[in-house]
């Protein structure tokens, strides 16, 4: 990308003239790797995170819930997916608005629509598939992600589960709205300003941890073996993928150079992105939070759903790709 030629030249320098690593040698590719989307995934952390965070001061959690409340409900499945995206969240930090929506009497089926899009669809995970894959590649990602999180919403909500919500949710006071609607365009901006920078000091490890282990599938897994256990020869390597997936914990920024490496080293794209849902949107730490708000059998219902969407997914993009 033109964009970040000059943090290209930047990796070469520091690989190849500061370390004075052998240009071919397989760890000077993994350094260069490392270093050059390490500066460009912040770059684009910190220009995304801004914007999304000053448009989202507009939209407090009272708007939110009022936009979602007393509609029908498809159609509220539909906006809370679509809000989803707007909001850089983890799964985990997604969990308390979550609860909130719950609360106010949003309907279940649409909370869960807000739940699986906020961290499954995100919008640096889609800027970076952008860049690295093409706008083909980000846009499916987005309408098979937004798909799921609509549809899985609109079952779970047919289902009417809300007797499987732990009592206490229910009786949760909403906190008053931090978000001063009356605040100039300054204070908007510096609050962006602030909230960035809180962000990326507490997603960075992650950032650099997801970085690190696509640096090392990049220069040291062999092609081969990654294409033997989950080529497209292995009608069972989709939902391998994301049994792998779902130990992990990440951000969808932090698994995108994974991603990468994978689908460089002969990983089909769609296995590849459905091992990036498994992590960002049924990842176990997620599952603990959840467990406090969902009681055991509708926790079971909600994890079995995605991971027949998330599947689903990924044998589409293999299809398609």
């Amino acid at each position: 990308m033109d964009l970040f030629f000059p943090v290209q030249l930047f990796s070469d320098w520091f690989s190849y003239s500061l370390l004075k690593l052998a240009r071919k040698s397989v760890v000077a590719g993994a350094v260069n790797f490392f270093v050059f989307d390490s500066i460009k995934i912040f770059i684009l952390l910190a220009v995304i995170i801004f914007i999304v965070s000053f448009i989202r001061s507009f939209l407090p959690p009272e708007k939110t819930k009022k936009l979602l409340s007393n509609r029908l409900e498809i159609i509220g499945n539909i906006l809370a997916a679509l809000i989803g995206i707007v909001t850089p969240f983890c799964s985990c930090s997604a969990v308390p608005l979550f609860i909130g929506l719950v609360e106010s009497g949003v309907p279940l089926g649409v909370t869960f629509s807000y739940l699986i899009s906020a961290p499954m669809v995100n919008e640096v995970a889609a800027v970076l598939l952008f860049g690295l894959f093409g706008p083909m590649v980000a846009l499916i990602y987005i309408a098979s992600g937004v798909t799921i999180a609509v549809v899985v919403g609109f079952i779970l909500g047919k289902l009417r589960l809300e007797s499987l919500v732990e009592d206490y949710v229910w009786k949760i006071k909403v906190g008053q709205n931090k978000v001063d609607n009356k605040s100039g365009f300054k204070m908007r901006l510096y609050d962006a300003y602030l909230y960035t920078a809180d962000l990326i000091k507490k997603v960075f490890p992650f950032v650099l941890l997801g970085v690190g282990i696509g640096a090392f599938i990049h220069g040291y897994a062999p092609h081969d073996f990654l294409a033997a256990i989950a080529g497209k020869g292995n009608i069972l390597a989709v939902p391998i993928a994301v049994l792998v997936g779902v130990p992990l914990y990440s951000n969808a920024a932090g698994t995108i150079p994974i991603v990468k490496s994978l689908i460089d080293n002969g990983l089909p794209i769609g296995t590849a992105l459905a091992f990036m849902m498994s992590v960002t949107a049924l990842s176990f730490p997620e599952m603990v939070i959840l467990r406090k708000v969902l009681k055991p059998k509708l926790l079971a219902i909600y994890i079995a759903v995605l991971a027949v969407g998330i599947i689903f997914t990924g044998y589409l993009f293999n299809m398609i790709f």
